[in-house]
């Protein structure tokens, strides 16, 4: 009588969690190499951050670069442009229609793949009932960021799996409290020797570095004209490497302090938002981030 010894073909948990942790490393590694040649988004810091978001976008149908492109990852929350959330809903057999879209109310039609129907209507009465009409960019793209909201509420309201627990960049980053202002500390306070990581208060990318504790002057806001040029050359923009150009600058000038950090942020979400009326199936109508509508001369 012979015992036969039956083998497992399947994977064990161990293999298949090995297999996982190799995979995560190869993109962290990627990430890392990525950055260094400035070609992604600011957003992304390293090549964790570059990892958690690519393996986001794998459940989301997107690809590595696309994923880098049109998610960010905001307080903990992922976050996904309007514009990118309606077009996966359209690639999944949804219908979606504007009604009605102005500077004061935005009426949105949707169909669900299923045949379920759904109207969404978000006006600027409602933004101020939320306490979000003293937001930058509700004054100066009203149009834009009541589409944006009709877009993503509208989405949840009719059921649609593929917006459950995403959000827009601008929903997650109008709830934050605004931050309190940095005191750089002058010279005199200097003292001969310190704890390795003292953070006095300040935000990991703020904190002072003993070696290098010296007061530095806080960046100069670019001139209204300056910023007003850059809005057109966005919103001119006819290509995504126009873009990706535009962004590189950007870094530039906020690494030398000729913008501030809120003003690159309003031109890296013009870009972003530009980005993704390119290369959506729906941009037959006007660029709706319509920054610049008469050009600067000088």
């Amino acid at each position: 009588m012979t015992t036969e010894l039956t083998t497992m073909t399947r994977p064990t948990a161990l293999a298949e969690h090995n297999h996982g942790a190799a995979e995560f490393a190869g993109l962290v590694a990627m990430g890392d190499q990525l950055r260094r040649t400035g070609f992604l988004p600011a957003h992304i810091k390293d090549g964790v951050s570059f990892a958690a978001i690519v393996l986001m976008g794998r459940e989301l149908g997107m690809g590595t670069m696309a994923a880098c492109r049109k998610l960010q990852v905001i307080k903990g929350t992922v976050t996904e442009r309007a514009d990118s959330q309606l077009a996966r809903f359209k690639s999944a057999g949804g219908r979606a229609e504007f009604k009605e879209l102005s500077e004061t109310r935005a009426v949105l039609i949707l169909r669900h793949p299923n045949g379920d129907q759904h109207t969404e209507t978000f006006t600027i009465e409602d933004a101020k009932r939320a306490g979000l009409a003293s937001n930058d960019n509700y004054n100066k793209h009203p149009k834009a960021m009541l589409r944006s909201r009709a877009i993503t509420a509208g989405l949840k309201s009719i059921g649609w799996e593929g917006a459950v627990g995403i959000y827009d960049p601008d929903e997650v980053s109008e709830s934050e409290p605004a931050r309190e202002p940095v005191v750089v500390r002058p010279k005199f306070q200097q003292t001969e020797s310190r704890p390795a990581a003292v953070d006095c208060g300040r935000s990991p990318a703020t904190a002072v570095n003993p070696a290098q504790d010296t007061a530095q002057p806080p960046a100069t806001p670019a001139n209204e004209d300056a910023m007003q040029r850059s809005r057109l050359a966005v919103n001119k923009a006819k290509t995504v490497a126009e873009l990706e150009r535009f962004r590189s600058i950007t870094e530039e000038r906020l690494k030398s302090g000729a913008y501030t950090p809120s003003q690159a942020d309003e031109l890296f979400n013009l870009i972003d938002n530009k980005v993704d009326w390119l290369t959506s199936e729906d941009n037959g109508q006007d660029f709706a981030h319509e920054a610049a509508e008469h050009e600067v001369q000088g």
